[in-house]
Parts: C-alpha cells; sequence; structure tokens
C-alpha cells in the first residue's frame, strides 16, 4: 500500500563487547526489510542504536579503566560505524544514556505505578549479569543460566512488576494474535514458558548505580530490560502519545531478535504495554545463530569474526547476500570460507554478474552502445518478460514472512531464466544471420536485468546500483512503481564494468 507505515527495529544492541557477526546479520535483515518498503512506497522508520545500561556495562567500563559514559561513548561508536560498514539505511540510532530516554523509561515507570502494577518487595533469586536475567533454580544447567553464565544469590530491596498477574491475559493474546511470535518454534517455546507459570519480576535495583534513577527513589535504578524495551517507543516521542511520529508508527510492525532474548520481547515487553494501557507491537521475530566452520564463535576460539574482517576480504554486497541466502531466517547457520566463496563466485559472479556483463557487453559492441529497438516479440521473449515482471508481487509475500532465502531463490531462478534464454537465442550467432531478431532478445535481456536489478536493492544496493547506472536508469526511477516504465529504444549506455567480482584466493607465498 502506498504511503503505508511501516516500523521495522533491531534489537539494541549491548555495548559491553565489540560488534560481531551476529550483530551485522540482524541489521542487515532489517536494512533488507526497511530498503524493500521504501521503494515499495511504504513510509518506513528504521531504528537501531544501543543499550547501554546495567551492572555488566558498569563491570566493563570498570575493566577498561573509564567512566561508565566514556565507555559506552566508544562502544557506541563501534555500532555505529558497523551500520555505515554494512551499508545499513536506518532512520534513527538511538542510545539509552540520550535524556530523551530517561524521560521515556521513567514515564513508562510513573505509568505503570499509577495503574497499581508495581509495588515494593524484597528479591531473593538467582542474577545472570552477563544476561541480565533473572532465573527459577528449575532453570538453571549444573549451577548455571541455561545460557551457560554464572550466576550469583541476590537478596536486595526491589520493586516488582505483577508480571504473574498476566499469565492468562498473555497467554488470550496470544491466542487472539498468532502471528505475534515468530518463527513457530519461538511461539511454542513462548507460550510454554508463559505456560509453565510466571512469578512477578525485579524490576529495580540498588547494588550498581548505572541505570535510570527509579522516579521518587533514586537510590534505585531500574531493571535494564524495562529500560531498554522502552527505547522502541522512545524513538516515537513517548510518553507524547499525540505526538505525528508515534500516532504514525506504533505499534511496531516487526521487532527483529535473536532467539535468545525472545522472552524478553514476547513476555515482559507485551506485559508492560499492555499494563500501561499501550498498544503491542503486531509482531516479533527471532532470529537464529551463526556459528563459524562448525563451532560456536567466541574469542577463546580464535573464531570471533568481526564484520569489518568480512568486508575487508569479501566486498560488503556479498557479505549482506550471503547471509540472507544461505539460511532461513530463524534457523541457525554456519559460516564457512567454501560457502561465502561459493555464493560470490557462482551465485553472484557467474549467473548475475556474468549474465548483465555479456549482455551488455554484445549492446555496447552491437547495438552502438544503445538500448536496441525491439521487433515483434515470441513466446520464448514474453515467457522471460513475464517472469521477470511477475517477480514484485512474490516477493511482497516472501518477505511478509520474512523469508529472505525464498526471495533470493525466486530472483535468481529467474536470473537462470534469462542465462538459459542468451544460451538458445544466442544472440551472438544472430547478429550475422539476423540483427533485427538479435536486438529484440537484447533488448528483453536488458528488461529483464533491469527488472532484477530494480528488486536486487534491498540486498546488494551498491552492486544494483552500479548495474542500473549502467543501464542508464536515473535516480528517479529507481523504485518499484517504475518497474512498469520499459526502458526507451535509442538510449545511450555507458561502457559496461562488471559489477559482482570473482573471490580469488591470494596466492601463498613463494
Amino acid at each position: 500500500m502506498a504511503g503505508e507505515p511501516f516500523y521495522i527495529t533491531t534489537p539494541i544492541y549491548y555495548v559491553n563487547d565489540s560488534p560481531h557477526l551476529g550483530h551485522a546479520y540482524t541489521s542487515v535483515a532489517c536494512d533488507a526489510l526497511a530498503r524493500f518498503m521504501r521503494l515499495d512506497g511504504r513510509q518506513v522508520l528504521f531504528l537501531t542504536g544501543t543499550d547501554e545500561h546495567g551492572q555488566k556495562v558498569a563491570k566493563s567500563a570498570r575493566d577498561s579503566g573509564v567512566e561508565p559514559q566514556a565507555f559506552c561513548d566508544r562502544v557506541a561508536q563501534n555500532f555505529r560505524d558497523m551500520t555505515k560498514l554494512m551499508n545499513v539505511s536506518n532512520d534513527v540510532f538511538i542510545r539509552t544514556t540520550e535524556e530523551r530516554h530517561t524521560k521515556a523509561s521513567q514515564a513508562l515507570w510513573t505509568a505503570l505505578e499509577k495503574r497499581g502494577e508495581i509495588y515494593l518487595g524484597r528479591f531473593k533469586g538467582w542474577y545472570s549479569v552477563r544476561d541480565e536475567a533473572f532465573y527459577e533454580e528449575s532453570e538453571l544447567v549444573a549451577g548455571k543460566a541455561p545460557t551457560g553464565a554464572d550466576v550469583e544469590w541476590v537478596e536486595e530491596e526491589n520493586y516488582f512488576f505483577k508480571l504473574a498477574a498476566w499469565q492468562d491475559r498473555l497467554l488470550a493474546y496470544y491466542d487472539a494474535h498468532p502471528d505475534f511470535i515468530a518463527p513457530k518454534s519461538r511461539r511454542n517455546e513462548v507460550v510454554s514458558f508463559v505456560k509453565g507459570g510466571l512469578k512477578d519480576l525485579s524490576i529495580s535495583r540498588t547494588s550498581f548505580e548505572w541505570g535510570v534513577p527509579v522516579p521518587g527513589n533514586p537510590k534505585h535504578v531500574m531493571y535494564v530490560w524495562l529500560d531498554a524495551l522502552t527505547n522502541y517507543i522512545t524513538a516515537l516521542d513517548y510518553p507524547d502519545t499525540s505526538s505525528k511520529l508515534y500516532r504514525t508508527f506504533w505499534p511496531a510492525d516487526l521487532h527483529v531478535v535473536g532467539k535468545d532474548i525472545v522472552r524478553f520481547h514476547c513476555v515482559y515487553w507485551p506485559a508492560f504495554l499492555l499494563a500501561a494501557g499501550l498498544e503491542v507491537p503486531k509482531r516479533v521475530f527471532a532470529h537464529g545463530w551463526w556459528t563459524v566452520e562448525g563451532q560456536k564463535m567466541s574469542k577463546s576460539l580464535g573464531n570471533f569474526i568481526t564484520p569489518k574482517q568480512l568486508v575487508d576480504q569479501y566486498g560488503v554486497d556479498p557479505v549482506r547476500y550471503f547471509m540472507l541466502r544461505e539460511l532461513p531466517f530463524g534457523s541457525d547457520g554456519d559460516f564457512s570460507h567454501r560457502a561465502m566463496v561459493g555464493r560470490t563466485n557462482g551465485d553472484l559472479a557467474n549467473d548475475f554478474g556474468n549474465l548483465a556483463q555479456r549482455v551488455l557487453t554484445q549492446i555496447n559492441r552491437n547495438c552502438d552502445a544503445r538500448v536496441p529497438q525491439p521487433g515483434a516479440l515470441v513466446p520464448a521473449d514474453e515467457t522471460l518478460l513475464a517472469a521477470a515482471r511477475d517477480l514484485l508481487p512474490k516477493l511482497r509475500e516472501e518477505l511478509a514472512e520474512p523469508a529472505f532465502h525464498r526471495a533470493l531463490e525466486t530472483l535468481w531462478r529467474v536470473v537462470g531464466d534469462a542465462n538459459r534464454y542468451v544460451d538458445e537465442q544466442a544472440p551472438w550467432a544472430l547478429k550475422k544471420t539476423d540483427p533485427a531478431r538479435m536486438a529484440t532478445v537484447l533488448y528483453v535481456l536488458a528488461e529483464t536485468i533491469r527488472h532484477l536489478a530494480l528488486l536486487a536493492q534491498p540486498v546488494v544496493p551498491e552492486a544494483a546500483g552500479k548495474l542500473l547506472d549502467q543501464l542508464a536508469v536515473g535516480p528517479d526511477r529507481r523504485d518499484f512503481a517504475a518497474l512498469r516504465h520499459a526502458l526507451k529504444p535509442g538510449t545511450q549506455l555507458p561502457k559496461p564494468e562488471g559489477i559482482f567480482p570473482r573471490f580469488v584466493e591470494a596466492a601463498a607465498p613463494a
């Protein structure tokens, strides 16, 4: 729908460490959706940012010998740099140390307090600093959190949110909104957790100071997740629910998160919002984790991959393509050098890149470097053009899930169709026997490539942009509405250049 709002968010990234492959994956997935929706005429707001409070950040700052704010400033910049490196087109970068966020978090707290959802009590239980999460005794595995993190026994005066009272209402909400949690495996996990029984949630701490002060009792700071989750509405001017931003974009269309933080987004967050009388996001989608060469990524194993290492080695568009094509969104996947090179040299260089290069080179040589003038179309021409023209509705359907790998398979099926059509029609032979037919074949191919380039922009924006330059498609003709404006015969085209270089292993030193 033209102009229909679309609000998409990454989780805000915790600043106790440097960005890694998983952060880049989430950001690129959200970016591809945001770009697709903008090109499809939607009014998009794309939010990312950093989560900067809590005991873990305070400890990391102390270990680094700097004040927490200085530490956060440095690490937050690393995440800003990652978004630029991965060509991520976020509209807003939010930080939870911003004054507007403190005000929004305190306003949400006050709203919950006024509605009788908060009380002062005493907390006794297991807490993981690394996960910033509370765990029941029954959840511990060999004395550790289910994530493998260390836990410590905590006893302190805390404020509590009446989460237990929301158990049945949350289950009713999940039933009434079956698409709220995706994929299905995560929905089942959340429903099972809630059915297992909810206890009231400790939502303040007094053992450290690095956090948002609790309104009216500043010796307490807010539990980091109540503060962090509020970012999604801070960015929309909350508590001013009459603001244009809030009215336009809330509730969010999609929160994309890692599977490790599903509980916070699908249990605590909707409970907080409903308890405060606010609307709940339309959907939360939890993606899987990456291993590296079959092993869990860790610095101790020496297989920790930074986004910069990948981009320096392979280029930004091949990395973006690989991430979204290699595995179903929602499943775990493995990053391997062999698979990355296979996608780069196979799908990109050999299939799409070679298609564009040989077609545009023939137009350059045999059609006076101008868009050819087509003659009457034969069934083979119509079939290929119809396949290209049918792509957009299919991609809309697949990205509504979102199923990036299927969307890219669909796109590359037409790349394959076009390559087979080139071989069958053999325009290089037609040059001698039937130049008019050659012109028609090359026009059909150029028009197919234009469709492919326009639709590939969300995933490989740089390469698709260069290809559209070579087709003389101006910046004002690059949204999806422009799909219906065919190439104009006679248009002068620049000299073609390769858009997807092959990855060549560096030769070992002699």
